[in-house]
């Protein structure tokens, strides 16, 4: 019942940081990963929800249906309630897959580091993160920089290791929690003037 392979999970409100995921991660992890893997891979990004869909609804069952989350980490990611519960919600199932096996452990998270790591939260630091700070060029003209073909070497290395934790996902459960934040309220209708 899994429907996605990958879901980016990234602080929507940050224009860099959407332009970065749009315009470079999205597209370069979905290529490779697509590339190196024996079947069609699926990455969940919430440019897909459909117009006129509940993003909310859309999120929440992409989420529940993916296999490993990538966080795409910046100090303002750990203050984002969204964020906050992609990645709680990822790391309960963490800990409901882990107790048959603590010892032998894998991650569900595959966090990358956007910006400014020193003002994570405690937490954030005990996982290894990806540090692709050094290519963080949100700018589409990126692509024809030299610096563009370590970033890509770089994917390439992701990608192999996203593939051995998406083999070794569990298997899917109808009950996996997932945490959304309550919608906000609809802002109040202004009279027309007349």
């Amino acid at each position: 019942m899994y429907e996605y392979d990958v879901f980016i999970s990234y602080q929507r409100a940050g224009r860099d940081i959407s332009a970065w995921v749009k315009n470079h991660f999205h597209p370069r992890l979905t290529e490779v990963l697509d590339q190196n893997f024996y079947r069609d891979v699926r990455i969940f990004c919430d440019d897909q929800v459909r117009t006129g869909a509940s993003w909310a609804g859309e999120v929440r069952t992409a989420l529940l249906r993916t296999r490993v989350l990538v966080p795409v980490c910046s100090p303002k990611y750990f203050r984002d309630e969204w964020c906050l519960a992609e990645w709680h919600s990822m790391a309960k199932r963490e800990e409901l897959t882990m107790r048959p096996a603590p010892d032998h452990p894998w991650p569900l998270i595959y966090p990358v580091i956007f910006c400014d790591s020193r003002n994570f939260p405690a937490w954030a630091h005990e996982r290894r993160m990806r540090d692709l700070q050094q290519w963080n060029h949100p700018f589409e003209h990126f692509q024809a920089a030299p610096a563009y073909l370590d970033f890509n070497h770089k994917i390439a290395e992701i990608a192999d290791e996203l593939e051995d934790l998406i083999e070794r996902a569990p298997d899917w459960r109808a009950d996996w929690p997932v945490h959304t934040p309550a919608p906000e309220p609809p802002k109040p209708a202004r009279m027309p003037r007349f």
